[in-house]
């Protein structure tokens, strides 16, 4: 008895301490993959896997970065790899008829109006967001593949500045580091320096009590769901200069990474806890993760096991540690 009373306080010290700095056990997991990564082939982290790592991750970040904001006030962003989609698709296929900078601002046009009927649907037909973001996401799907038969004679070109900036490096640091750098720091800084970043947290952790305080959740709800179909578009613009070849399902496939990134890095699917800074990380242990797998030589099946498996594990653990503090 004397025993255990001894040994309670110094676990609940380190439980207290992991949940007051959550990032501390996502940086020891990424050290661990790459650790095991090069164990298995020595010499393959160097600094050109390292940036190939990052290249990669950044899209990825970028999308989760929908997920993050929205999972704050208790939704999630089912729409967003379409509104990003939509937007590589519409700016390479109008390039050759209106030139860059027009086409980039037409592909932007669809991701925010997605983004608009998300937020009225969520805001002011109290819509829920998982069935209000997937009917757009359907929609918009049906939408590009009508637009395709329309401009399947132009053809498509990806400019050479989003091919810059998706694969360039510049001293063996990737290109698209100049514009994720930023973007990570406004949205970091806003989610805690900023009104409209303490107001998605306050949504999510009790909508009714915000609302008796006065917040009008309506416009923060609208705020938040155009604010996401933005920034799908702008990954959507950066991953098709990465892989350089759009499609009608150019970015589908870092859906489900997306929204598993956020949870990895801490962000509660029930809302009012989390932050970007640990989705960044989520992204690249998924990313190296990935790397990991597809050394291993697995099948598809296996990897997707396996994967997913992984994912829960590691969510699971994560969210215990966070909840003893």
């Amino acid at each position: 008895m004397t025993s255990t009373t001894e040994q309670t306080p110094p676990l609940r010290r380190i439980a207290r301490f992991l949940g007051d700095n959550p990032m501390i056990p996502l940086v020891v997991l990424l050290l661990v993959l790459v650790g095991l990564l090069e164990f298995m082939r020595p010499g393959i982290v160097n600094e050109r896997w390292v940036g190939n790592t990052i290249k990669f991750a950044i899209p990825l970040a970028m999308l989760a970065a929908c997920q993050t904001l929205t999972m704050l006030t208790g939704g999630i962003d089912l729409s967003a790899s379409v509104a990003a989609t939509i937007t590589a698709f519409v700016m390479a296929t109008q390039v050759p008829i209106v030139g860059v900078p027009l086409a980039i601002l037409i592909g932007l046009i669809p991701a925010v109006l997605i983004g608009l009927a998300n937020g009225f649907g969520v805001a002011v037909c109290r819509v829920h967001p998982l069935i209000m973001t997937l009917g757009t996401g359907l929609i918009g799907t049906g939408c590009l593949q009508v637009y395709q038969r329309f401009v399947i004679a132009t053809g498509s070109v990806v400019p050479d500045g989003l091919a810059w900036l998706g694969t360039g490096r510049t001293w063996d640091a990737p290109n698209s580091l100049l514009l994720f750098v930023p973007f990570a720091a406004l949205i970091v800084w806003g989610q805690r320096r900023t009104g409209f970043g303490r107001l998605l947290y306050a949504l999510g952790s009790n909508e009714k009590a915000a609302r008796i305080s006065g917040v009008r959740s309506w416009q923060v709800f609208l705020a938040l769901y155009v604010l996401s179909g933005l920034i799908a578009g702008v990954a959507g613009l950066l991953y098709v200069g990465l892989i350089k070849a759009p499609s009608l399902s150019l970015v589908n496939p870092l859906l489900l990474p997306s929204i598993a990134a956020a949870v990895i890095g801490g962000t509660s699917i029930f809302g009012g806890r989390g932050g970007y800074g640990g989705t960044i990380l989520g992204a690249l242990i998924l990313t190296v993760l990935g790397t990991l797998l597809t050394l291993l030589q697995m099948p598809e099946g296996a990897r997707r096991i396996l994967f997913g498996a992984i994912i829960l594990a590691v969510t699971t653990v994560y969210i215990r540690l966070t909840d003893q503090s």
